[in-house]
């Protein structure tokens, strides 16, 4: 362990020092480098563009993977594939909630790519029934560890997909409904003093959690609460307004993320910077803008998904490093696929007529990264992470036809 302790420190400082060589968009280095321009949309590189077969083609393999590695309980993910540096998951609580938000993403991926197939309708039954089970018991793990917070929100929106099928049955709208009130009720309950939530509280492991308020989570959440409130489900104001004020003191400038507020002191740290930020900053902008901020324009989108593409290697290079954020500007990762994910539901709030060329930049990075079984991973998780993986690009992906 002192030796992944001391190749994370200078991997830190290497990142803080390469921090200062971020390019702008004119392609200059050095500290000085100009600022994003928002005032108007980015020149976009010239690309070939993925065909609308070679898309569905891709899709059709992720679904396909999905399908073959469906536990028999109708879940996905478990805790095998354990290796020597595993991240900190106490049992059987972390677990619980890495299967409930996996699933959750699993769910919502098939019923947007493949709702209409029969088989993938009969996976999607049979996952529907394992969560109805099992949702209603997941709670934190520990004092410290609330990774129950990515099962609440990927839950959810599992949930509000699952409720657009078959609307003949009243009964079971309203067992669905009741579920995804009961996760207002576990996101209000695990809500952290400083508004929004952590995945970790290494303060004082209270009641009511003393975690620091964390960007991206917050992000997530909220893009799951805005998800029920548009199907007529109103969340809580009051985790909402405390979610959007703890996000809006991590944002930057430039539209870039504290990685937590915790870090509020030393927001020119690699991690805080726009390269570090990139797997989260199109998360929270989608987030705000999703419950109204007017702030977050089209020109604010389309220039953080040009800055994804033509910088996607501050993320990549972090991907599948068993180590998280051990890469430059302290990228863990699992940042890659959550993402593009968010970039495509940022896609999806700006003009259709501006879509098409982000679109043809993210399914081109989707397709490239394709493994040779039909998955996608960036972060070895036990046996989560091609599956939540697989689940996230496929979401990504559907945003691009």
């Amino acid at each position: 362990m002192l030796r992944y302790a001391t190749l994370f420190l200078l991997l830190c400082s290497f990142s803080s020092a390469n921090a200062l060589a971020e390019e702008d968009n004119s392609g200059r280095k050095g500290i000085l480098a100009d600022p994003l321009d928002f005032s108007k949309p980015p020149t976009l590189p010239k690309i070939q563009a993925p065909t609308k077969q070679q898309i569905q083609s891709s899709m059709d393999r992720g679904v396909a993977f999905l399908l073959k590695v469906q536990n028999p309980n109708g879940s996905w993910g478990s805790a095998t594939q354990t290796k020597g540096l595993n991240i900190y998951a106490p049992v059987p609580g972390a677990h619980h909630a890495f299967r409930a938000g996996t699933t959750g993403l699993c769910i919502a991926a098939l019923v947007e790519t493949a709702g209409d197939d029969p088989a993938a309708s009969a996976a999607i039954d049979r996952s529907e029934a394992w969560l109805m089970e099992h949702l209603g018991g997941l709670r934190r793990a520990t004092g410290d560890a609330m990774y129950n917070i990515w099962g609440h929100a990927y839950s959810i929106q599992a949930l509000v997909r699952l409720r657009g099928r078959k609307p003949e049955d009243v009964e079971r709208r309203k067992r669905i409904d009741a579920m995804i009130r009961q996760q207002f009720d576990m996101l209000t309950r695990y809500e952290s003093v400083d508004g929004g939530w952590g995945y970790y509280d290494f303060r004082y492991q209270a009641r009511k959690p003393t975690s620091s308020s964390i960007s991206f989570v917050n992000g997530a959440v909220l893009i799951a609460l805005a998800e029920a409130r548009d199907i007529g489900l109103e969340p809580p104001k009051k985790i909402v307004d405390r979610a959007i004020a703890a996000t809006n003191r991590q944002r930057k400038k430039d539209f870039s993320y504290l990685y937590g507020e915790y870090l509020n002191r030393t927001p020119m740290r690699g991690i805080n910077r726009p390269g570090g930020s990139l797997g989260r900053t199109q998360c929270c902008n989608a987030a705000l803008r999703a419950w109204g901020d007017d702030t977050i324009t089209d020109n604010v989108t389309e220039n953080w998904l040009y800055r994804l593409y033509v910088r996607n290697g501050w993320l990549d290079i972090g991907r599948k490093r068993p180590i998280p954020h051990e890469s430059w500007m302290q990228v863990a990762g699992y940042f890659y696929y959550f993402g593009h994910y968010y970039a495509g539901v940022a896609l999806s709030q700006i003009r259709p007529e501006e879509q098409p060329p982000y679109q043809a930049m993210l399914a081109k990075l989707m397709l490239d990264r394709q493994e040779k079984n039909g998955s996608w991973w960036d972060y070895p998780l036990y046996n989560y992470h091609q599956q939540y993986g697989t689940a996230f690009a496929l979401l990504t992906l559907k945003r691009c036809q």
